[in-house]
């Protein structure tokens, strides 16, 4: 038995996930702490995602105020558990994605795992991604094997073909089936677009329970347009990020359009994220008798109905029914992703991201 911290920081920028994991056959979530994500810090983030003046030495101001963050959660995470640094064998630290473009060779997340280390006093692992690129993969999704770690046979019977659904900024699944390696891909927007338009639009930084969405329609004209998009006529392994997916996106599509009104806009961006989901699920996977969903979309009441309608010969639940809060199974996932890496255990799955073989994952940063 050994104990991790995993540190997550996504795609929607809200704030820090950070979770205390116990290793042993299976990880186990122990406790958890949340820190919400200063405006200014995640306006600066955001405004890395694209290139602009000085932003060498932006990204490198941005970093140290983000691990400063999540050091102080780590530290608060201790203290409340009464635990030491030296009880923790390792921190995984997946750091703040600014820009992915595996097409390109490259993907890049900020996190200083130097300065993280100097002031937890306790080994990080991070840069999981780069090796997998850098093998011609996608760097992308990662938690596909650890799904399949946590999720290989939950109650019901093993020969249930399943998947796992993470719902964050943008979505990826992972594809469990008896006698095969698992599978995964990201399918595209998640809650990227549906956070950006109520925030241009009401000033809320998400649409609690998909409400601002069920009060719309959805606009046929305004969903083929933004089904026309390349990325959903490809199969995976594929990945995407805020490269591809932006408000910029959004309204390009929107401009060659009549003008809707804005709840009619947030309720299709909300059926793209079903359909897209729901459609690379059945093209991968045939049948899926279970779909586990985890992710801040988990609480989309109005997503997680459409999902459940247009998949009517499957069970969708959140991984709360198994014992996996949703919020914090991305958080346990680089817990793991530090453990495996310290035990030269691969961690990548090429069936997932495209790479040539197994790699190992991450660097370490001795305490």
């Amino acid at each position: 038995m050994a104990f991790y911290i995993g540190v997550m920081s996504g795609t929607s920028l809200d704030g820090l996930d950070i979770a205390l994991v116990e290793q042993g056959d299976k990880p186990t979530l122990v406790a958890t702490h949340y820190i919400p994500m200063p405006d200014d810090l995640r306006a600066e983030l955001l405004g890395l995602c694209a290139s602009g003046p000085d932003e060498l030495a932006r990204a490198a101001i941005a970093e140290q105020k983000w691990v400063r963050l999540a050091a102080q959660g780590v530290l608060a995470l201790l203290e409340q558990e009464h635990r030491s640094p030296g009880e923790i064998r390792a921190i995984g630290s997946h750091g703040q994605t600014i820009r992915h473009e595996p097409a390109r060779g490259f993907t890049i997340q900020i996190g200083n795992p130097a300065l993280l280390a100097e002031l937890t006093e306790i080994t990080v692992v991070s840069d999981f991604r780069r090796r997998d690129v850098a093998a011609g993969g996608q760097g992308a999704p990662l938690v596909p094997a650890f799904h399949e770690a946590l999720f290989d046979k939950p109650l019901g019977t093993p020969q249930d073909h399943r998947a796992v659904l993470n719902i964050g900024g943008f979505s990826n699944l992972s594809l469990i089936e008896p006698d095969r390696p698992v599978a995964g891909f990201d399918c595209g927007p998640g809650n990227v677009l549906i956070d950006a338009w109520i925030q241009t639009q009401l000033g809320q930084n998400y649409d609690q329970d998909g409400a601002w969405a069920a009060s719309g329609q959805v606009e046929p004209a305004l969903l083929h347009s933004l089904l026309s998009d390349p990325f959903f006529l490809t199969q995976g392994p594929k990945s995407t990020g805020r490269e591809v997916f932006n408000l910029s996106w959004l309204q390009h599509h929107l401009f060659q359009l009549p003008s809707f009104p804005p709840e009619n806009i947030q309720a299709t961006l909300t059926e793209l994220t079903a359909l897209t989901i729901t459609q690379s699920l059945q093209i991968a996977q045939a049948v899926t008798d279970e779909l586990l969903i985890c992710g801040g979309g988990a609480h989309n009441a109005t997503l997680m109905a459409r999902l459940a309608a247009l998949l009517p010969n499957t069970k969708v639940s959140s991984t709360a029914l198994y014992g996996v809060d949703p919020d914090w199974v991305e958080a346990m996932a680089f817990a793991w992703l530090a453990h495996c890496c310290l035990e030269g255990v691969p961690a990548n799955r090429p069936t997932v991201t495209g790479a040539r073989g197994l790699r190992v994952l991450g660097a370490i940063y001795p305490a």
